[in-house]
């Protein structure tokens, strides 16, 4: 089994922003336990302002990500959220390096795909 995974991320290496606040997502390959690979980088307008300001709920992230089965983010709102898991998606709160996010995911496939089915 192999699956996609969108992570939040402004410098590459960690997993440091809000789902909403995001401008571009890295896409990651998960194959195996500790097998991953860059695919690609996705760019999109961040659907959230500074704190305060209301987000445009009119930017769907959820479809830009379709064809990842799991984000991972440093936050994310209940609505985001539950948006994305209509959508087949498995949302992740984990502000921590983005390597080791993976490794840890990817230890788990069996436990995600079970959440997948």
């Amino acid at each position: 089994m192999s699956i996609k995974v969108a992570v939040a991320s402004t410098d590459g290496k960690y997993i440091n922003q809000h789902f909403g606040k995001a401008d571009k997502f890295l896409i990651f390959e998960i194959n195996g336990p500790e097998d991953y690979e860059f695919v690609e980088l996705r760019e999109t307008s961040p659907s959230c302002g500074s704190y305060g300001q209301e987000c445009d709920n009119s930017v769907d992230t959820s479809v830009l990500l379709s064809d990842c089965k799991v984000v991972i983010v440093s936050q994310i709102g209940q609505g985001a959220s539950q948006k994305l898991i209509n959508n087949g998606i498995i949302p992740f709160m984990n502000p921590a390096f983005i390597e080791e996010a993976l490794d840890q995911l990817s230890k788990n496939l069996d436990k995600l795909d079970n959440l997948l089915h």
